[in-house]
């Protein structure tokens, strides 16, 4: 196999990677692609990615080396923001079958915080074709792009706007896009927020992406695109992609938990859930003598309905990611609950009354016998809240997110926030 990998080439400004992999995919073609170009999701939390952080990788099954590795180099120099001084492209090209080192560098990638030296001397090792540009960190996505092994993966068709369109309002017709959702899901999803009732399979971004189709298999996504009602399509590509697998997230204990990776921790709520001003839900959980604060930010909406039920002594597991010590919830599983208690004052032995307090400390009385009692009545309150698996809605989820939908062995019942 002859492999590209390119990363690092758009801005906030405009350009996206994807769309040169796309144009890439074309002018490659007349070598033979093999399959469909690989959109790789890298770690969410790095704090100088650009939007959705991808790389991109185009495999070939053959192929003149040094004709690919001009026409790679060519449509980097030609599409890249190099304008930005946050892009970095990094452009690798290799032939021949991935080293394991390279696939395990790739899922840290996903996972964990890389240097760019690593990246460079790794494939230097293995004699892959380099390609840095100003300091070259697109050099750590465009390696992991061509390592990572998708255990799990799902597609998107991602379509592209005219130039001529490029910083104008986005025309898609709204009634088309919830009928082509309600036709396609679940084997479509996160088009649409239908609770809080907004379009999410489109950008709002300035770059050439009109919209994003996401799904099981090629088919539908093909299906569903003929359905849509929108200003003119330059081009449309289907890549194979790690997003909506959760493979960012890494099962920890809360000690063990560190900022800028994403886990799931399992453990006891030891603060019950407050709201701070902008509506964002704050509460901790605790296990084995250590704990770490939850965050239901507000951009959750109806979620945060969730996290506000919950009580001390409910175990939970919690999937986010960690910035300054505190967990950005992404899912949260109602493990069991805990029985929750009201203090009522109690009922007089003697008349059956209820009684009141007789002052701090000391105890009931009964205003009409003047009997006394020493204890309250605790009375059970049933939960409004059922064990289970949560999910931030659409409007709200990461790339990298699983959607419960696309769990296939359940463990426990799941609340699909659609």
């Amino acid at each position: 196999m002859l492999y590209v990998g390119i990363d690092d080439t758009d801005s906030r400004l405009g350009m996206c990677t994807t769309y040169l992999a796309a144009v890439l995919a074309e002018r490659l073609s007349m070598f033979g692609l093999k399959g469909y170009p690989r959109l790789i999701r890298l770690n969410p939390n790095i704090k100088y990615k650009t939007r959705g952080n991808a790389a991109l990788c185009l495999t070939l099954n053959e192929g003149p080396i040094d004709e690919v590795e001009k026409m790679a180099v060519e449509a980097v120099e030609e599409y890249a923001r190099f304008d930005d001084e946050n892009t970095n492209p990094g452009v690798v090209i290799y032939q021949g079958e991935v080293p394991e080192e390279v696939k395990d560098f790739a899922l840290r990638v996903v996972r964990d915080v890389v240097e760019i030296d690593e990246a460079a001397r790794l494939a230097e090792k293995h004699g892959m074709r380099v390609h840095r540009y100003k300091n070259g960190r697109g050099v750590i996505g465009a390696l992991a792009s061509i390592g990572l092994e998708l255990y799990d993966y799902t597609y998107e068709l991602l379509a592209y706007r005219m130039p001529e369109n490029y910083g104008r309002p986005r025309y898609i017709n709204k009634a088309s896009v919830y009928a082509m959702d309600a036709a396609t899901y679940p084997d479509t999803w996160d088009n649409v927020d239908l609770h809080n009732d907004v379009i999410v399979f489109s950008p709002h971004t300035p770059d050439p992406v009109l919209y994003g189709i996401r799904g099981r298999d090629p088919e539908v996504l093909l299906k569903a695109q003929k359905m849509l009602e929108s200003e003119p399509v330059e081009r449309s590509q289907v890549f194979i992609t790690n997003q909506g697998t959760d493979m960012h997230l890494i099962p920890s204990s809360i000690a063990g938990a560190r900022n800028d990776r994403s886990y799931i921790l399992r453990g006891f709520v030891s603060a019950e859930p407050y709201v701070i001003e902008g509506g964002h839900v704050f509460f901790e959980i605790e296990q084995a003598g250590s704990a770490i604060k939850c965050a239901a930010f507000e951009p959750t909406k109806n979620f945060r309905d969730i996290a506000k039920k919950l009580i001390k002594g409910d175990e939970v597991r919690v999937y986010g990611s960690v910035k300054s010590d505190t967990l950005n919830l992404e899912k949260l599983e109602v493990v069991r609950l805990a029985a929750h208690f009201k203090k009522t004052p109690p009922k007089c032995l003697s008349c059956g009354r209820s009684m009141e307090s007789a002052g701090k400390d000391k105890g009931y009385r009964c205003r009409n016998c003047g009997a006394r009692q020493a204890s309250p009545f605790y009375k059970k309150i049933e939960r409004d809240l059922e064990p289970g698996l949560y999910e931030v809605p659409p409007s709200a989820r990461r790339h990298l997110a699983r959607q419960i939908i696309r769990i296939k062995e359940p463990w426990c019942k799941l609340h699909p926030s659609r």
